[in-house]
């Protein structure tokens, strides 16, 4: 394969921190019919993916950046506030490529038993891009940080984090071990990883090398050229579909969910995801992971996933031997959206053991 072959594949590869969705309209023009035949639509949803909304406020960091969160909080109605009054505030950090949406199915089933934030990531959903030189995952931590002071100042904390979301509870965790150890008694760490990126194959074993020396050219050069990129993006289609079910999924997921994350990928430009691809490789906060210790730990990823694969998930629970290991068969990286009901599971699980150490320590105290 020539190297001017990989080029979309490198910035497809690129735009896999969720799944690489890319999908160039000639390409698709070239093909000329349906690569995906026969797709499964799956139910009628009676929330579609993606409606959910609540109020949202504009949180400034450090730099200026204007960052883009929304509050799910608790009923109105005092019975409800009551039997809610000592949960802690779940805070939800999306993945790369992807914005606060992605944690649709999970922002359904607690909203109105938790307090929610959600936000998008700087240059993601309607964030602002920042400042240049400043997609680093110490800086989504630090943005985490401005997140969860607006918003969250005082109580007990759940984390919940995917991909890049994960890496950014890390990064906080380095920054604020202190915060993490008071006020952290949840954390959820979703198809991440605490470091070693730069050794990934992405499914390419024999082409790695390869892929991780074209992939940042690839990127630098389209995102000088973003203008025809978007336009080409949008004609994308089925080759589109075909790449983010590739990276994203390893069972036949409903028509919907393709086409959902093909739309949250779409809408992130590709300067974002040249900005963000090099922050991978230097990516390392295992020596962070410690101060998440105090509290619950639940490390979850597909069995399938080839961007962050088992093994770095088996590397966190090293480091954390208390935390619970959940490893999803037939999921990719995207689990989140490919088995719903597993995590959850999962996620209510972690959720009523932080419940029980927060009414451990009110008794305590």
């Amino acid at each position: 394969m020539s190297a001017l072959r990989l080029v979309p594949l490198g910035l497809g590869l690129a735009a896999a921190g969720v799944g690489a969705a890319i999908g160039l309209g000639a390409e698709r023009v070239a093909v000329g019919r349906p690569l995906l035949p026969g797709r499964p639509r799956g139910p009628r949803r009676e929330v579609p993916l993606g409606s959910l909304t609540g109020p949202s406020t504009t949180v400034r960091t450090g730099d200026g950046t204007a960052l883009y969160v929304e509050v799910d909080d608790l009923p109105a109605d005092e019975a409800a506030r009551a039997a809610a009054e000592h949960r802690p505030t779940v805070v939800l950090s999306h993945g790369y490529g992807l914005n606060l949406d992605f944690w649709h199915v999970q922002r359904l089933a607690l909203r109105g038993r938790y307090r929610l934030v959600l936000w998008d990531q700087r240059g993601h959903g309607r964030s602002q891009r920042g400042p240049q030189g400043s997609a680093t995952i110490d800086q989504v931590g630090e943005d985490l940080a401005a997140v969860v002071a607006a918003t969250a100042p005082e109580g007990p904390l759940v984390l919940l984090g995917h991909s890049m979301g994960g890496m950014a509870v890390m990064a906080l965790a380095a920054r604020d071990p202190d915060l993490v150890a008071e006020r952290v008694v949840g954390t959820a760490l979703v198809s991440t990883s605490s470091g070693g990126m730069e050794a990934n194959d992405f499914g390419f074993a024999a082409l790695a090398p390869l892929l991780r020396r074209v992939a940042p050219t690839a990127l630098g050069l389209l995102s000088r050229q973003a203008a025809l990129v978007e336009r080409t993006r949008a004609l994308g289609g089925d080759l589109e579909a075909l790449l983010v079910r590739h990276w994203s999924y390893a069972s036949d997921v409903p028509e919907d969910v393709v086409d959902f994350t093909s739309r949250m990928i779409a809408g992130t430009r590709v300067e974002v995801i040249d900005d963000f691809f090099p922050a991978f490789a230097a990516h390392d906060k295992a020596d962070a992971l410690g101060a998440l210790a105090g509290g619950e730990v639940l490390v979850l990823v597909g069995a399938d996933d080839l961007l962050t694969p088992p093994s770095h998930s088996e590397e966190i629970v090293r480091r954390l031997p208390a935390a619970e290991l959940v490893v999803v068969p037939d999921a990719g990286h995207l689990v989140p959206l490919e088995h719903p009901e597993v995590v959850q599971a999962a996620v209510e699980g972690l959720l009523e053991r932080a419940l029980r150490l927060v009414e451990h320590d009110r008794r305590s105290a």
